[in-house]
């Protein structure tokens, strides 16, 4: 992910995401967490922040859970956590950057 923030948008992941990678970079962080790799970056251009042609989605255990942690954190919700013809519950939100970030949950 490009960005001209690396430490806030890094730092919005590791807090969603409840991952620690021990870095404070303000140029360049990856972030862990099993197989998965996000990596924040600043290539030193400047950003329009109108990610409209990218989404991030992550498959989490309780999303209603994660739906009320984000809500207490403040973040901007798209769409509450719905149940889905298709059998997942998915949410929507915005990240500091405004990207889309979906969450779902196959335990219903």
């Amino acid at each position: 992910m490009l960005t001209n923030d690396v430490v806030r948008l890094a730092n919005f992941y590791k807090l969603v995401l409840e991952i620690e990678n021990g870095s404070n970079d303000n140029v360049h962080q990856t972030i862990l967490s099993e197989e998965t790799m996000l990596t924040i970056y600043n290539d030193g251009s400047q950003k329009n922040n109108k990610n409209q042609n990218i989404c991030l989605a992550f498959t989490v255990n309780d999303i209603d859970a994660e739906y009320e942690k984000l809500v207490k954190l403040g973040v901007e919700i798209i769409k509450k956590p719905k149940l889905r013809p298709w059998g997942a519950k998915n949410m929507s939100f915005y990240d500091p950057d405004r990207n889309v970030i979906y969450f779902r949950s196959f335990n219903n």
